[in-house]
């Protein structure tokens, strides 16, 4: 009844926006090649006065489509930089097909261009915010990721770039896929001078594209535009580098762009911490800031249209990192007593780790009715730990335990993925088959040496010796199946149907071995050692409707899920387990367009998680003798609510830019950790014993969890100092259960976060970035209202550069951190400041020879507070701290004939 009113309700609302509004629709192309342009301006305007009415940008086949136009003349103005604008006077009497609109390449140098106005800095499409490279100053050498933080909603926080405040996972290249995902690398590798244009949207899946119902599985998406003057030749930027304290690095990026045809190829080597190659050597983002790391990498990324039909993408990264690292760690757990329990720990970790990546995608649109995607991916990793690491426990100002352990370990994990997604359009618009087939197969396989000598204090003061090896194979083949049909009922108005199937099968076997007489590991220790498999069989039908107008969409979807789990041990005792678990989940999403720049979506969305394998096998695992953890079969899965609601707005004439949103995730049956601490020797297993003060750890189910947190930020242009400048704040309620001693803990905890930034647009010779992000966190526990506390953090970040006298440039990266009201000893305040001077030479200022300082206070430390439903944890690990380098610089710029530097200056509308 309630999903008959709502469903009602929807269709009113709909019937009440419809009108007879007209359209203006065309494609954009290139006069010379007839190569589309995706994100060119598109522009309805008075003849009168040229004031604009309505303006809008073209997709990534150059298509365009301005809706809500009224009968009458119109000025239709499209224009694209490097290029001629196209004007066209129109009468609009019903709906208007231009055709192909044909741009013609500029001739004008700069010195013969007549500025006139501004040129348009943002604009709303749709659910896409398209943002024009020329209306952001940035300096001539600048990389991407420069220029997109300068726009509104676009920030660098904890080293992850974040839109509207979630994280970036994808960047395209004039829509097409680069460096297979890793944003990072993607955003340093292309100069900022070769961008026209930015998009930002949520990417819907292979799927979700195909079928046209959204299906959740969105990722947060750049797309750079590049300008088409600069898809044909060769650019990017090399370093090396050598300093004090034998610090060194060497780089190099190189993009080679044919137009379709696109190859980068990128290398790195240094012992500075930085973990991609930077064209900025002072830059504080893309270092790693735990332990002191040494990198070697190399990538590869092919793009190119092989034929008209087949689309063909891959990227190929190595990567080889040491990393030495020495943390402290304090740890106050939720005990419902005074007292309480405080953990303290120093640990060294060195670890050398060695990855392959590759990544592919052929998209093979074999006709206008039938598509194939295929994405294989393969992921080879090694890696080999030492570490050590002593630990005590203490109540109140009583000893309880200690222990001195040092291990060894060598990890090979293997993961083989496939995805293979074929929709067929039948004569019918709107009526569709998506088929689809996603496999993987992962292996793990581990070997570890431990040694640890382990204090326990009580009346009777005892010590245990722990001399063993540990193997771990694991096996895990995964499928999932999904075919789905679309049939329209109406204009406006489509059904669909789909049924999903997947099964999840994992064998996990560890053999733990103690050290004989002999010192040979020839004893198996059946307390340590487990033989584990698991099967997670689900099935999936799922009824949806979607009604579609100008201003409106909304969707509805109602899924019946049966998922059977069956968990069977071998070894140490036969276990024989089989589960099944039956589940509804309902989805809703409305979209509404007040305006072509304003938009409102609501989004409700539920699912549910399995346990991992890790979290099922029930085996003792005492890499921590003090703290030790086991799995549990009888682990139910997660079923999770989530809602969102958001509102984007961006004014073309002022340049502002408005998001706000609200979110809420609830869980039932969350996979938590539950502790048990001893107060006396308990046997928890065969043979082990849990003595006094020591924790046994296992996951479980406990209900209770959610979250609510909104976000606001606002962007406007300030003509005063010709900048730009962004507020951003929000706030959040997390609720999260865990078990202590068999008892519920919720700590409960209230976050205020506010910023701003200031990003210069004054010239390509000054450029200043500043910023300032606080957070203020009330945290409550249940059990131990003692361990309630406030604390406070704040980072700001000031970036300059200025170019002068003849090629003379001076740069400084300063950070602050303010840390307050974390435990005694944590409470650290930085400032790390790095600097260079340096003088650019060659034609056209393509060299540099500089002289950089990095942590010129030696004041670099990381500070950081993790807070879970069992206890509040303050950590500071071995950060790098101030050296001296010499590095020499050269911009790589070579174009096809006809092309020259000048090129890059910006023609405005």
């Amino acid at each position: 009844m309630r999903f008959t009113f709502l469903l009602s309700f929807l269709l009113f609302i709909s019937s009440s926006v419809f009108s007879q509004n007209l359209n203006i629709s065309g494609t954009v192309q290139s006069a010379t090649d007839e190569m589309t342009f995706p994100g060119a301006s598109v522009m309805v305007q008075n003849p009168k006065d040229s004031t604009l009415i309505k303006g809008n940008v073209t997709d990534f086949d150059g298509n365009f489509k301005i809706d809500g136009l009224k009968a009458g003349e119109y000025l239709v103005t499209i224009g694209f930089v490097g290029y001629e604008n196209w004007y066209q006077l129109v009468k609009l009497q019903k709906n208007l097909e231009l055709g192909k609109i044909s741009l013609q390449e500029s001739t004008k140098m700069l010195e013969a261009v007549e500025v006139v106005g501004k040129p348009i800095a943002a604009m709303q499409k749709g659910d896409t915010a398209q943002y024009n490279a020329n209306a952001y100053k940035t300096a001539g050498d600048a990389s991407a990721q420069e220029l997109v933080q300068k726009m509104p909603g676009i920030s660098l926080q904890d080293g992850k770039l974040q839109a509207n405040g979630e994280d970036v996972q994808t960047i395209l290249v004039d829509g097409k896929p680069f460096f297979g995902g890793n944003v990072k690398a993607a955003l340093q590798n292309l100069p900022a001078e070769v961008i026209a244009s930015i998009q930002v949207f949520d990417k819907l899946s292979d799927k979700a594209a195909m079928s046209g119902f959204d299906d959740g599985e969105q990722q947060k998406t750049i797309n750079i535009i590049t300008k088409p003057s600069r898809r044909r030749g060769q650019f990017g930027k090399s370093t090396v580098g050598i300093g004090t304290n034998e610090a060194y690095q060497a780089g190099a990026s190189v993009n080679m762009f044919n137009n379709d045809r696109r190859i980068t190829v990128t290398g790195l080597s240094n012992n500075v911490n930085m973990t991609n190659y930077s064209a900025d050597p002072n830059s504080l983002g893309d270092r790693a800031s735990d332990g002191l790391v040494s990198t070697n990498n190399i990538g590869v990324n092919f793009s190119d249209d092989l034929t008209d039909k087949i689309e063909f993408h891959g990227s190929y990264q190595y990567s080889r990192q040491e990393n030495n690292e020495n943390r402290s760690k304090l740890r106050d757990y939720a005990i419902a007593s005074d007292s309480g329990q405080v953990y303290s720990e120093e640990s060294h970790y060195q670890k050398i780790d060695a990855t392959h990546r590759v990544r592919f995608k052929l998209d093979y649109r074999i006709d206008d009715n039938n598509r194939l995607i295929v994405r294989p991916n393969v992921n080879l990793q090694k890696e080999n730990v030492l570490n050590s690491f002593a630990g005590s426990t203490t109540s109140g100002s009583n000893p309880v335990n200690s222990t001195d352990n040092s291990s060894t370990k060598h990890f090979k994990d293997y993961d083989y993925g496939n995805s293979i997604y074929y929709s067929h359009k039948f004569g019918k618009e709107g009526r569709t088959v998506t088929t689809g087939l996603s496999t993987g197969y992962h292996t793990n396989e581990d070997f570890a040496e431990r040694n640890a000598e382990n204090f326990f204090y009580s009346e009777e003061d005892s010590t245990s010796v722990i001399d063993q090896q540990t193997t771990l194979g694991r096996t895990g083949l995964s499928w999932r199946a999904h075919m789905s049909y679309t049939e329209p009922l109406s204009e406006r108005s489509m059904m669909e149907l789909e049924y999903k199937a997947g099964n999840r099968i994992n064998d996990s076997d560890k053999l733990t071995y103690n050290a004989g007489d002999s010192q040979e590991y020839l004893e198996i220790d059946t307390t340590l050692s487990n033989t584990f498999n698991s099967q997670y069989l689900s099935q999936e039908i799922e009824l949806g409707y979607q009604y579609k107008f100008e201003k409106l969409r909304f969707q509805v979807e109602a899924e019946y899920q049966v998922a059977n789990m069956e968990n069977e041990q071998f070894f140490p005792k036969p276990m024989d387990q089989q589960r099944q678990f039956t589940s509804i989940l309902p989805s809703a999403k409305i979209d509404y367009k007040f305006s072509d720049n304003n938009r409102l979506e609501v989004n409700y969305h539920t699912w549910t998680n399995e346990p991992s394998v890790g979290d099922l096998q029930d085996v003792i695992n005492n890499a921590n003798p003090l703290h030790l953890r086991a799995g549990n079969p009888d682990l139910d899965q997660t079923y999770f609510h989530w809602g969102r609601a958001r509102y984007f707005a961006n004014n073309v004439d002022t340049g502002k830019s408005l998001y706000a949103s609200i979110e809420s995730t609830l869980a039932n049956d969350l996979v938590t950790n539950a502790i048990l601490i001893a107060d006396e020797p308990t046997e928890v297993a065969d043979g082990i014993i849990l003595e006094t003060g020591s924790q046994l750890t296992r996951p479980t189910n406990v209900d209770g969890y959610y979250r609510v947190k909104s976000y606001v930020s606002y962007g406007r242009p300030m003509d005063v100092i010709k900048s730009n400048v962004r507020f951003r704040g929000g706030m959040s309620y997390t609720r999260r259960p865990g078990m202590v001693n068999e008892q519920v803990n919720y700590s409960n905890s209230s976050n205020f976060r506010m910023g701003l930034s200031l990003s210069s647009n004054i010239s390509e010779d000054i450029d200043f970035y500043v910023s300032t992000w606080s957070n203020y966190n009330i945290i409550e526990n249940s059990l131990r209202p003692s361990l309630n506390n406030n604390y406070y953090n704040q980072s700001s970040r000031v970036s300059y550069k200025w170019v002068f006298w003849d090629g003379f440039v001076y740069r400084a990266n300063l950070r602050h951190q303010l840390n307050t009201g974390l435990s005694r000893g944590y409470d650290n305040t930085s400032l790390l400041l790095n600097m260079s001077a340096g003088k650019k030479f060659l034609k056209d200022d393509l060299a540099e020879i500089s002289l950089n300082v990095y942590d010129m206070f030696q004041q670099n430390n990381n500070v950081n507070r993790n807070v879970t439903g069992l206890y509040v944890e303050d950590s500071q690990s071995t950060v790098l701290q101030r050296y001296f380098m010499l590095t020499f610089t050269y911009n790589i710029r070579h174009f096809s004939a006809g092309a020259k530097l000048e090129d890059f200056e910006e023609h405005s509308l």
